[in-house]
């Protein structure tokens, strides 16, 4: 899962860099250090976003056990 997100975070940076570049009408590989930069960038962007869903997904699974727990408790015992 990792390696899907690094590469699919590089590109996405990759493909923002060039796309700006195509806007102005520059050549595309204009500078490459904005291109390592932007791909660097949106590798550690989807990183993080991957990192943050799996941990939002945890909270939500122990506030629904929680919220369960609570009426299990109000309406059963």
């Amino acid at each position: 899962m990792a390696v899907s997100a690094t590469v699919i975070g590089a590109l996405l940076g990759l493909g923002t860099q060039m796309y700006s570049n195509a806007l102005r009408k520059l050549p595309y590989m204009r500078h490459p250090w904005e291109h390592l930069l932007g791909m660097g960038l949106g590798a550690v962007f989807v990183n993080q976003l991957v990192n943050w869903d799996a941990q939002l997904q945890r909270d939500l699974d122990n506030m629904l056990e929680k919220a369960k727990a609570a009426n299990e408790r109000r309406y059963i015992g």
